[in-house]
């Protein structure tokens, strides 16, 4: 007699840069979610799903918990903790080399406020690979002893370590019940934001300090052509005239990389030939523009004071 199906949220929730989206990526076996060395990366609740035996796991990979300072951090944090919330299981992933930080210790303290009561939470220390066993077991008790989680994971996002232990306990923790996407579905994300979100990384890797975090990028067009092929019209919006400048580089080197670099990867994603156009657009006040917010999945509200 075959198992009984499941299906359930997992929330995967922590600091910026712990590894949430690099996690997301190895459970769903595909790039979903934008992955870069900088923080605050991930803006919108990005659903990936994953398959393990008769579970669906159907994974938010929600933006990093930090202080919040502008309206679009605010409702960045918001939906975070609305993820957890939504979630059946949540996973809290610390990185070992960093340990127990500040802002572990705020996400500890805030949990059983934002959660409901019974919710389990497991914890999850990642990049492993950097630091000795001892250090791992000196963590582990540490932070169980600040909270009794679920179950503890010691794993490499990146490397793949315990993913696999990690994926099956989630498996026998979400509900019995019918899997909410077909089996060949990995993210409920439409292809153009996917899509907007492989350029906004690529803009990401290249560009430094503070202007990752004041562009965002629309896919304005989508064509889908008689050859199979899919034309895509990209808007790149920044906040000031300089910021322009930065962005396209000198002579347009710069976007045009980014153009390059982003249309391989949404043609390795898509499986078919892509043919990406991008624009660069002043937009002085795009962070306070309620179709910006909605055009990431953030509520524009969730940014109020």
């Amino acid at each position: 007699m075959s198992a009984p199906s499941r299906c359930g949220l997992v929330a995967l929730i922590g600091e910026p840069n712990a590894g949430k989206s690099t996690l997301m990526n190895r459970f769903v076996g595909a790039k979903v979610a934008a992955v870069t060395h900088k923080v605050q990366t991930t803006r919108a609740r990005i659903r990936g799903i994953a398959t393990a035996g008769a579970a669906q796991l159907v994974f938010i990979d929600t933006p990093g918990l930090f202080r919040p300072r502008r309206r679009l951090d605010r409702a960045m944090v918001k939906a975070a903790w609305a993820g957890a919330g939504d979630a059946d299981v949540v996973v809290l992933l610390i990185e070992a080399h960093r340990g127990r930080t500040e802002g572990v210790g705020a996400i500890l303290e805030a949990l059983d406020a934002q959660l409901p009561k019974g919710r389990p939470v497991a914890l999850a220390i990642n990049k492993i690979d950097r630091v000795r066993a001892e250090a791992l077991l000196t963590l582990s008790a540490e932070m169980n002893a600040a909270r009794d989680f679920a179950a503890t994971f010691m794993i490499s996002a990146e490397k793949g370590y315990g993913v696999e232990d990690l994926r099956d306990w989630l498996a026998g923790q979400v509900p019995e019940g019918p899997w909410l996407y077909p089996e060949d579905q990995i993210a409920d994300m439409a292809q153009r934001q996917i899509a907007a979100e492989m350029t906004r990384e690529k803009l990401t890797l290249r560009l430094h300090q503070e202007l990752p975090y004041q562009l965002t990028v629309e896919t304005e067009a989508w064509e889908e052509r008689k050859d199979g092929s899919v034309r895509i019209d990209q808007i790149v919006y920044v906040a000031r005239d300089g910021h322009k400048g930065i962005a396209l580089g000198p002579k347009g080197t710069t976007i045009k990389a980014v153009g390059q670099a982003a249309r391989e990867e949404i043609k390795a994603f898509l499986g078919r030939e892509v043919h990406l156009f991008l624009t660069v657009k002043v937009r002085p006040n795009w962070m306070d523009e309620a179709e910006r917010f909605a055009a990431m999945g953030l509520d524009f509200r969730d940014g109020e004071g």
